[in-house]
């Protein structure tokens, strides 16, 4: 059974001939009922929202490169909880608080509320912004959908925009989180004198779009570079997030939580090895804890974890970056 309030939404549309409310009350029901698998009936009223009549479910809008189609979007399937992540407090409560108005909309919406669903989430690579999308994706019990930029980003005047509309007009219809990584990429800075007319008709229409969007669909956006964004995307997010390099707190806590995965002690203190890798973001601590496990399920059934972890230590200190270029003197010696 639909809402009531939907139901009485699309009546009140019909009998004012209210187009705007029609659409995007419709939109809402078939969202609605593809959350609960009816999409025998979802996809018949979504045919409704197109012109042609044809189900906007069953046959996707295509962009086109090369004359190639090609999606607007990929779908990953969360793997990921917010108790696996490793987040500032602030940042974690504030995502419970999210996923909680999500899961208790209706009792929101009796009190003429809408939960928040829009977030922006800065912070330098590597310390967990698509993770973060992830795990809310996972606690709604949702598709994470990941916007392409290479089908998105069009070579003509005025495409851009066109694609942004139809990838908007995809996801309406649908309970999801929308993920825009690198979000710098479509909304910077209008004023910036070194940008096209075209990029500010683009930001214009992507922020109109993201104004548009139903509370049913979670936009999270991720940028490095928060400077670079426009000023007026900042008041579109009810929640802004920082993400920042982790402290030694933090990755303790990871190293702890490794051993326990492992199943094995790692033969050296967690507190030396997170001092020894102070500095690092959290996805170059995962791949150092990706590194200890290949060379101890190689090395069995003669595994010495002690040594293991010490040449890893040993060779990570080593390893050549831009922060420290003459490390890769050392490793050519």
């Amino acid at each position: 059974m639909a809402r009531a309030d939907l139901l009485l939404d699309i009546v009140r549309a019909g009998a004012r001939g209210d187009q705007v409310l029609f659409r995007k009350t419709l939109e809402a029901l078939v969202a609605e009922e593809r959350a609960k698998q009816h999409h025998v009936l979802a996809d018949r009223l979504a045919k409704h929202l197109q012109p042609n009549g044809t189900s906007p479910h069953a046959q996707p809008v295509p962009a086109s490169r090369n004359g190639q189609p090609t999606d607007l979007f990929f779908e990953v399937e969360p793997r990921r909880s917010l108790d696996e992540l490793i987040l500032p407090d602030l940042v974690l409560e504030a995502c419970r608080e999210i996923v909680e108005e999500q899961h208790r909309a209706d009792l929101l919406r009796s009190y003429s509320l809408e939960p928040r669903h829009r977030v922006l989430v800065a912070g330098p690579p590597g310390n967990g912004k698509t993770s973060l999308a992830e795990a809310l994706a996972s606690e709604l019990a949702v598709s994470l959908l990941v916007v392409r930029y290479e089908s998105v980003i069009g070579s003509y005047l005025g495409e851009t925009a066109v694609r942004l509309s139809r990838l908007f007009d995809r996801v309406r219809t649908q309970r999801c989180v929308l993920f825009f990584d690198e979000f710098d990429v479509v909304g910077k800075e209008r004023g910036d004198a070194h940008e096209t007319g075209e990029i500010k008709r683009v930001v214009s229409s992507l922020l109109l779009q993201i104004d548009s969007l139903p509370s049913y669909v979670v936009v999270v956006t991720a940028t490095n570079h928060p400077e670079l964004l426009d000023r007026a995307v900042w008041r579109r997010f009810q929640l802004r997030l920082r993400l920042p390099s982790p402290t030694s707190t933090q990755v303790l806590k990871w190293f702890r939580r490794f051993e326990n995965r492992l199943g094995v002690e790692l033969g050296v203190p967690a507190g030396s090895i997170a001092k020894r890798l102070r500095g690092l973001s959290f996805a170059e601590i995962e791949q150092f804890g990706l590194d200890i496990q290949r060379r101890y399920v190689l090395s069995v059934p003669n595994s010495d974890l002690k040594r293991i972890v010490q040449e890893r230590l040993t060779q990570w200190g080593q390893r050549f970056s831009p922060a420290n270029p003459a490390s890769d003197e050392q490793g050519d010696a």
